[in-house]
């Protein structure tokens, strides 16, 4: 078992530093469309007629290769963690700019109308009364772009091993180590899983009154 995890030196990482790095090439892009999407969702939510073409232009990118985008980014920032990144956070913003759109517009006129009867501004009313109710749409989108960036960070292996766990794939290959490959596709799925079940268990902690399936049935 202990070869399972033994990896070849070209990898420069252990496993763990493997996970560490994959963790976070992948979580801070989302973290970032995350920081992006807010501010550009209540613009589209103020501003209805900005929704359309803001969603086109996300589509759009999103429905360019990541190995297009390496190449552009490629002359700008080299083979490095950031040419990864910086696509993965444009294709969270695709799925994390409907989903905060859907959910602020989620919000009952007559709660807003209560908020405003309470003095509250627009963005207090957005931070404390709007923001609050999306909770489990905003976490549905973080879900996707989550566990879709998780997967899409190994593509980096193609631009000089920066691609965490991916890198083992090309190293299984090179090494005919099928051992390699086993340990990155399972591990990549196991972060996925416990990344969605760890959004699942945020969600229930910012929305205790929401009832489970158990309590509903």
């Amino acid at each position: 078992m202990s070869g399972f995890f033994d990896l070849p030196s070209d990898l420069q990482h252990s496993y763990l530093g493997l996970v560490g790095l994959h963790l976070r090439e992948a979580l801070l892009p989302v973290l970032a469309g995350l920081l992006v999407s807010l501010p550009v969702a209540q613009l589209c939510v103020r501003f209805r007629w900005m929704y359309p073409p803001v969603l086109g232009v996300t589509t759009v990118l999103y429905a360019i290769p990541s190995l297009a985008f390496f190449v552009v980014l490629i002359d700008y920032f080299g083979q490095s963690e950031t040419t990864v990144m910086v696509p993965l956070a444009l294709y969270s913003l695709v799925v994390l700019v409907p989903a905060i759109v859907d959910g602020v517009r989620s919000v009952p006129p007559e709660t807003l109308a209560a908020a405003e009867a309470m003095g509250f501004g627009p963005v207090r009313r957005y931070l404390q009364v709007q923001l609050p109710i999306a909770v489990p749409a905003i976490i549905a989108g973080l879900r996707v772009a989550t566990v879709s960036s998780i997967s899409l960070v190994s593509v980096g292996m193609l631009i000089g091993n920066q691609g965490a766990l991916g890198n083992m794939l090309y190293d299984a290959q090179t090494y005919h180590r099928p051992a390699l490959a086993v340990n990155s596709v399972l591990t990549i799925a196991l972060l996925g899983i416990l990344a969605d079940a760890a959004l699942v268990l945020l969600r229930r902690l910012l929305t205790p009154w929401m009832p489970t399936k158990g309590a509903a049935r």
